[in-house]
């Protein structure tokens, strides 16, 4: 390789790491400040640069948004179809589905404050489109777990499964607002001790 080939490389790979370290920032301001009332210059403050310059990077606050938000359901969902291809039984794949969605929040907790206080007001944009995509095809993957779940005889036929999934989907996502990485219980051992909680509630008798 010629040192200029290999000089270009390695321009390219620091502005890579920069370009994310941005959106880091970005993602951490968003969620502190919320969306519509952080400014580019605020973001560029963050990130210890010129507005300015942070323009190299970004056209927009709605690119940077688009990023996260979208970077954040991508992981998510290659985490949900990995599980749900398994082909477990319910109860099991509830479980492997509540944890992939605890270590999501410990991976991207800013990306999901950002998604659950703005995602309903940038859905109205056709950039963001997909993110109203995303919360139907999550609402109907869980009303079909839970579905399968009762009929399999693992979760109780007398609860209406569309308040289960209501209570299931607030309850874990809410945790991005108070998880803290260092704390005392890992996201694994949350999730651990958030499935006794619920699955105390849910299962039928005799499970």
């Amino acid at each position: 390789m010629s040192p200029r080939r290999r000089d270009a490389e390695r321009t390219a790979a620091a502005r890579e790491r920069r370009r994310a370290e941005i959106l880091e920032t970005a993602a951490e301001v968003f969620a502190r400040q919320g969306y519509a009332a952080t400014t580019i210059r605020q973001v560029a403050d963050a990130a210890g640069m010129l507005a300015g310059s942070l323009y190299y990077h970004f056209d927009s606050k709605e690119s940077m948004a688009d990023e996260i938000l979208s970077g954040f359901l991508d992981d998510l969902w290659n985490s949900y179809e990995a599980i749900l291809a398994e082909d477990k039984d319910a109860r099991t794949t509830l479980e492997r589905l509540v944890e992939a969605s605890f270590a999501s929040i410990h991976r991207h907790r800013p990306a999901v404050v950002l998604y659950q206080n703005e995602s309903r007001h940038l859905a109205l944009n056709p950039r963001f489109a997909y993110l109203g995509a995303s919360q139907t095809r999550f609402r109907s993957m869980w009303m079909d777990l839970l579905t399968r779940g009762a009929d399999e005889g693992a979760f109780r036929a007398d609860l209406d499964a569309s308040l289960v999934y209501r209570f299931i989907r607030d309850t874990v996502w809410v945790a991005a607002n108070w998880y803290d990485p260092h704390g005392r219980l890992p996201a694994s051992g949350i999730a651990q001790q958030y499935l006794a909680m619920v699955l105390e509630g849910i299962q039928a008798p005799g499970e």
